[in-house]
């Protein structure tokens, strides 16, 4: 049995005509980008700095293996690029680093998965609720011509209606996307910067004892 708010809400599409099924597609798959980045970014992100800690512990101890292992069991960008590095251990200082920004050009499209999309839904929704606006501006201009004027207000009815709720509809489904594409790029930028970080520190690590193993 539908309740009155399910009627209210098919009763709002179709008043704002066909265009309102494309805003609706935008916030559906808006919707999807942003349940499945939520997910992927919580998988993604674990505590960096615990993670270092205990890999610099290990790796000053001169445990490869461990650290390999450690990684390996880490489900995070930021093991697997470590691991990259580490298997590099006994190499020079930039077969590391080629090392771990081949590992990185990899993790971060992952990272930036989708986004692109989410971006573009919610670039697109305004636009759409803008071009609801025109259409009913125009359909309410030609019902005045084809009257000569002579039109009551619910002769108009129609074609503002169109332009309102398109116009409402885009804003409705623009702004949250545009706020969570924001936050979900900054969470991603703020990753890549600690990976950075971490990548540097396990590099000056195993240079270092590499050069101590030489001594």
């Amino acid at each position: 049995m539908q309740s009155a708010s399910d009627y209210f809400l098919v009763d709002i599409i179709f008043k704002g005509g066909i265009l309102m099924w494309p805003i609706m597609m935008c916030s559906v798959v808006g919707l999807a980008i942003t349940v499945e980045r939520f997910f992927a970014l919580r998988r993604a992100d674990i505590d960096t700095r615990e993670f270092m800690d205990i890999m610099r512990q290990v790796l000053r101890q001169n445990r490869i293996r461990e650290a390999i292992e450690i990684c390996d069991e880490t489900e995070a960008p930021v093991a697997r690029i470590m691991k990259a590095g580490i298997l590099k251990h006994d190499r020079s200082k930039d077969d590391i680093r080629e090392a771990i920004e081949d590992a990185g050009r990899f993790e971060i499209p992952r990272l930036e998965r989708y986004l692109s999309a989410l971006a573009t839904c919610a670039n697109i929704a305004p636009l759409l609720g803008l071009l609801g606006t025109v259409s009913g501006m125009i359909k309410a201009f030609a019902q005045i011509q084809n009257l000569r004027g002579q039109v009551n207000p619910s002769d108009l009815a129609e074609g503002i209606s169109n332009a309102l709720v398109t116009t409402a509809a885009g804003l409705t489904v623009a702004i949250p996307m545009l706020v969570v594409y924001n936050y979900f790029v900054t969470r991603v930028d703020n990753m890549i910067i600690e990976m950075e970080l971490s990548s540097s520190e396990l590099i000056e690590l195993l240079t270092r004892h590499h050069g101590e193993r030489e001594i």
